[in-house]
Protein backbone atom coordinates (compact mmCIF):
# COMPACT_ATOMS: atom_id res chain seq x y z
CA UNK A 1 0.00 0.00 0.00
CA UNK A 2 1.26 3.49 -0.84
CA UNK A 3 1.35 6.08 1.90
CA UNK A 4 1.11 9.77 1.19
CA UNK A 5 1.99 12.65 3.48
CA UNK A 6 1.72 16.39 2.91
CA UNK A 7 5.03 18.27 2.93
CA UNK A 8 5.65 22.01 3.31
CA UNK A 9 7.83 23.55 0.58
CA UNK A 10 10.71 24.25 2.97
CA UNK A 11 10.81 20.56 3.91
CA UNK A 12 11.19 19.30 0.34
CA UNK A 13 14.58 17.71 -0.41
CA UNK A 14 17.27 20.24 -1.33
CA UNK A 15 17.55 18.96 -4.91
CA UNK A 16 13.85 19.57 -5.55
CA UNK A 17 13.88 23.03 -3.98
CA UNK A 18 17.01 23.92 -5.97
CA UNK A 19 15.51 22.69 -9.24
CA UNK A 20 12.20 24.51 -8.75
CA UNK A 21 13.86 27.82 -7.80
CA UNK A 22 16.49 27.67 -10.55
CA UNK A 23 14.03 26.64 -13.25
CA UNK A 24 11.62 29.45 -12.28
CA UNK A 25 14.58 31.86 -12.49
CA UNK A 26 15.58 30.27 -15.83
CA UNK A 27 19.01 29.46 -14.44
CA UNK A 28 19.84 26.36 -16.48
CA UNK A 29 23.24 25.66 -14.93
CA UNK A 30 21.94 25.75 -11.36
CA UNK A 31 18.88 23.66 -12.27
CA UNK A 32 21.10 21.10 -14.00
CA UNK A 33 23.19 20.62 -10.83
CA UNK A 34 20.11 19.16 -9.13
CA UNK A 35 20.13 16.19 -11.56
CA UNK A 36 22.15 12.99 -11.54
CA UNK A 37 24.41 12.56 -14.62
CA UNK A 38 22.14 9.81 -16.01
CA UNK A 39 18.86 11.54 -15.11
CA UNK A 40 15.73 11.22 -17.23
CA UNK A 41 13.18 14.00 -17.77
CA UNK A 42 9.82 13.36 -19.44
CA UNK A 43 7.81 16.39 -20.53
CA UNK A 44 5.16 16.99 -23.17
CA UNK A 45 5.64 13.58 -24.78
CA UNK A 46 9.43 13.85 -25.07
CA UNK A 47 12.09 12.03 -23.05
CA UNK A 48 15.47 13.57 -22.27
CA UNK A 49 18.28 11.32 -21.01
CA UNK A 50 21.62 12.33 -19.53
CA UNK A 51 23.25 15.66 -18.82
CA UNK A 52 23.27 17.18 -22.32
CA UNK A 53 19.67 16.28 -23.16
CA UNK A 54 18.44 17.47 -19.76
CA UNK A 55 20.38 20.72 -20.29
CA UNK A 56 18.63 21.14 -23.65
CA UNK A 57 15.24 20.56 -21.99
CA UNK A 58 16.00 23.06 -19.22
CA UNK A 59 17.15 25.75 -21.63
CA UNK A 60 14.07 25.41 -23.86
CA UNK A 61 11.20 24.67 -21.46
CA UNK A 62 8.95 27.72 -21.35
CA UNK A 63 11.59 29.88 -23.04
CA UNK A 64 9.12 31.58 -25.37
CA UNK A 65 6.80 32.72 -22.58
CA UNK A 66 6.67 34.92 -19.51
CA UNK A 67 5.04 33.26 -16.51
CA UNK A 68 4.95 33.00 -12.75
CA UNK A 69 4.80 29.84 -10.65
CA UNK A 70 3.09 29.10 -7.35
CA UNK A 71 3.39 25.94 -5.32
CA UNK A 72 -0.03 24.34 -4.78
CA UNK A 73 0.91 21.05 -3.13
CA UNK A 74 3.88 18.91 -2.22
CA UNK A 75 3.77 15.37 -0.89
CA UNK A 76 5.61 12.11 -1.05
CA UNK A 77 4.65 8.51 -1.52
CA UNK A 78 6.80 5.43 -1.10
CA UNK A 79 8.94 6.12 -4.18
CA UNK A 80 8.39 9.71 -5.39
CA UNK A 81 8.00 13.31 -4.42
CA UNK A 82 4.90 14.84 -6.03
CA UNK A 83 4.79 18.60 -6.48
CA UNK A 84 1.97 20.58 -8.09
CA UNK A 85 2.62 24.10 -9.32
CA UNK A 86 0.32 26.63 -10.96
CA UNK A 87 1.84 28.49 -13.90
CA UNK A 88 0.22 31.73 -15.06
CA UNK A 89 1.48 33.64 -18.04
CA UNK A 90 1.26 34.53 -21.69
CA UNK A 91 1.27 30.95 -23.01
CA UNK A 92 -1.83 29.46 -24.70
CA UNK A 93 -4.54 29.04 -22.06
CA UNK A 94 -2.79 31.39 -19.62
CA UNK A 95 -3.05 29.09 -16.57
CA UNK A 96 -2.04 25.48 -16.01
CA UNK A 97 -1.50 23.29 -12.97
CA UNK A 98 1.48 21.02 -13.60
CA UNK A 99 2.45 17.94 -11.69
CA UNK A 100 6.14 17.24 -11.16
CA UNK A 101 6.94 13.66 -10.11
CA UNK A 102 10.50 13.46 -8.81
CA UNK A 103 12.45 10.27 -8.18
CA UNK A 104 15.61 10.88 -6.20
CA UNK A 105 18.88 8.98 -6.14
CA UNK A 106 20.62 10.13 -2.99
CA UNK A 107 20.70 13.92 -3.10
CA UNK A 108 20.08 14.27 -6.86
CA UNK A 109 17.06 13.99 -9.15
CA UNK A 110 17.19 10.69 -11.05
CA UNK A 111 13.88 11.16 -12.87
CA UNK A 112 11.41 13.97 -13.38
CA UNK A 113 8.06 13.48 -15.08
CA UNK A 114 6.04 16.63 -15.79
CA UNK A 115 2.35 16.40 -16.68
CA UNK A 116 -0.83 18.47 -16.31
Amino acid sequence: MTSTTSTPHDELPAAIRAYLAAHAARDTDTALRAFAPDAVVVDDGATYRGTEEVRRFLSRAGAGFTYTTRLLAARRDDAHWLVTQRLQGDFPGGVVDLGFRFTLDGDRVAELVIAP
